[in-house]
């Protein structure tokens, strides 16, 4: 499982967005879109979390 978090950059939102300096990292999931933070650390913790509940999954199918 490939999970990765990165920054959105300024063409991926709106006007507003940009023009009030607010920052959106993406989350993604086997190159799907799973989650959308605010804060950078909270993205990074959903991505810990997402990769700890896949090696539990894979610890039960063993």
């Amino acid at each position: 499982m490939t999970v990765k978090v990165t920054e959105r950059d300024d063409e991926h939102m709106s006007h507003e967005a940009v023009g009030h300096g607010i920052h959106i990292w993406d989350v993604h999931q086997q190159d799907v879109l799973v989650g959308m933070f605010h804060n950078e650390n909270d993205a990074h913790n959903y991505k810990n979390e997402l990769e700890t509940l896949e090696l539990q999954r894979q610890a039960k199918s063993s």
